[in-house]
C-alpha cells in the first residue's frame, strides 16, 4: 500500500512529457474543482433559501403546539394552567381558541379565522414583527387582521365611523326562523395589520381570546390548543412528558416542523431534486478523470513494464492508478469546496449577489453541506478510479 501510494503520489505531481496529456489531466483537475464548488454553492444557496422561506410561514409557529387527538377542544384548569408554570423547560405559553369566521365591513364579506389568544401570546411568537400599521390589540374589542383581509374589506386602523363584524355560527339543532338565532355576532375594531405572506395574510383574525370565547360560547377552561415557547436548552421530549402527565387528556404533540410538515417535504423534495441535477453535473466531469488516468497508464505503459520486473504484482500496478485517480478528485474536491467557502463567506459579508435593491440572495454555510459535497466527490472519484485502473491488464505489462 505504501509503495502503490507513494508511486501514486509522483505521478500525480509529476509532469508528463507528452504536452497533450497534462492538458487533459489538468482539464480534469479544473473538472472537479468547478464541479465542488459549484455543488457546494448551490446547496448553501438552496439552504439560504430554505430559511428565508421558513421565516415567514412560521412567524405563527411556536416551538410546540399541543392539539386535542379528536375535537376542535380540549379543558385547561387553572391548576393545571400553574402546574405548566412550574416546568423550567417552558419560557412561556399561550392559550389559543381558533375557528372558522365570517366577516364584514361596509358590505364587503370575507371568510377567515379568528385566533384568540391571551396576554402571553406576544411572548411565545414574534407577531409584533409582522405588523407594518397600527399595533397590537390592548382592549377587549380590538382585532389585529392580516394585509389581504385588509384589502378585501377596504379596512383601516382604528376606523370608529364602522365596525368589523365578526360573525361565528351557533351550534345546535332545528328549524332557523331567524337570522339572528343562527350566528353570534360581535363588533370590533381593527388596531394592527400583519404582513407575512400571502396565505397567512388572509387567513387570521387575531383578537382578546376573551372575545373569541364570548363568540364561541366557551366555558372559561375551555380552549382550542396551547402554544409553547421552550427555553434553547430544553429538551422537547422531556416536556413532551411532563406536559401530558399534566394535561392528563388525548391530545397531540406538533413541534415547529410537524406545523409547517408539507412545506417541508416541499423544501426538501426541491433540495434532493437540486443535489441530484448537479451531482449529474459532477458525475460528467469526474469522466475527464477516467480519461485522464487511463492516458496516464498508455503513457507510463514502459515504467509499468519496469515496475512488473522489479517484482510489482498487477494488484499493487493497478493500485498506483486507482489511489492517483482518488487523490486527484479528493484534492479537487476539497480546493473545490475551499472555493465555494470563501464565495458564500463573501455573499454573507458584501452582498455580492442582490434579489432586489435591499435583498440579498439568502444563503447559509453549513458543515452538513461541507460532508455531502465530499462525500459525493469521494465516492464518485472511487467509482472512476477503479474503472480507469482496471484498465491495466497482463496484457499491458507483458
Amino acid at each position: 500500500m505504501k509503495f502503490s501510494l507513494y508511486i501514486a503520489k509522483r505521478y500525480l505531481f509529476s509532469k508528463s512529457t507528452n504536452n497533450a496529456i497534462n492538458i487533459i489531466t489538468a482539464i480534469a483537475g479544473i473538472g472537479v474543482v468547478v464541479g465542488a464548488m459549484s455543488l457546494f454553492i448551490v446547496l448553501s444557496g438552496f439552504s439560504g433559501l430554505k430559511d428565508f422561506s421558513l421565516q415567514f410561514s412560521s412567524v405563527f409557529d411556536s416551538d410546540l403546539k399541543v392539539y386535542p387527538e379528536k375535537g376542535k377542544t380540549l379543558i385547561l384548569t387553572e391548576k393545571q394552567e400553574q402546574m405548566l408554570h412550574q416546568i423550567n423547560e417552558i419560557e412561556a405559553f399561550s392559550k389559543v381558541i381558533e375557528e372558522r369566521v365570517f366577516l364584514t365591513f361596509k358590505g364587503k364579506n370575507s371568510i377567515s379565522h379568528i385566533k384568540g389568544v391571551d396576554q402571553n401570546y406576544q411572548r411565545v411568537n414574534a407577531i409584533d414583527s409582522t405588523l407594518f400599521h397600527g399595533g397590537w390589540f390592548e382592549s377587549d374589542n380590538t382585532a389585529v387582521v392580516g394585509a389581504q383581509i385588509s384589502r378585501n374589506l377596504n379596512l383601516g386602523v382604528y376606523d370608529y365611523s364602522e365596525l368589523l363584524e365578526i360573525y361565528v355560527p351557533i351550534p345546535g339543532s332545528g328549524q332557523i326562523t331567524d337570522v339572528s338565532q343562527a350566528f353570534n355576532k360581535e363588533h370590533v375594531v381593527v388596531s394592527g395589520i400583519y404582513h407575512v405572506n400571502e396565505e397567512l395574510n388572509s387567513k387570521y383574525v387575531f383578537t382578546p381570546i376573551e372575545l373569541a370565547k364570548t363568540l364561541l360560547l366557551f366555558d372559561d377552561n375551555i380552549i382550542s390548543s396551547i402554544e409553547i415557547k421552550l427555553i434553547p436548552e430544553a429538551n422537547e421530549e422531556d416536556v413532551i412528558t411532563k406536559v401530558s402527565e399534566i394535561l392528563d387528556q388525548n391530545i397531540v404533540f406538533k413541534n415547529r416542523m410537524q406545523q409547517n410538515d408539507a412545506l417541508y417535504k416541499m423544501l426538501n423534495t426541491e433540495n434532493l431534486a437540486v443535489y441530484l441535477i448537479f451531482t449529474l453535473v459532477l458525475i460528467i466531469a469526474i469522466f475527464n478523470v477516467i480519461a485522464s488516468i487511463i492516458m496516464i497508464i498508455l503513457d507510463k505503459k514502459h515504467n509499468i513494464k519496469t515496475l512488473k520486473n522489479l517484482g510489482a504484482t498487477l494488484k499493487e500496478i493497478r493500485q498506483i492508478f486507482y489511489l492517483q485517480g482518488v487523490l486527484m478528485t479528493v484534492l479537487g474536491g476539497i480546493v473545490g469546496i475551499f472555493l465555494g467557502i470563501i464565495v458564500i463567506l463573501l455573499q454573507l459579508q458584501f452582498n455580492l449577489v442582490m434579489i432586489t435593491a435591499t435583498l440579498p440572495y439568502p444563503v447559509k454555510l453549513e458543515f452538513s453541506n461541507v460532508v455531502l459535497v465530499f462525500i459525493t466527490i469521494l465516492l464518485l472519484g472511487i467509482i472512476a478510479s477503479r474503472i480507469a485502473s482496471s484498465r491495466v491488464r497482463e496484457g499491458l505489462i507483458d
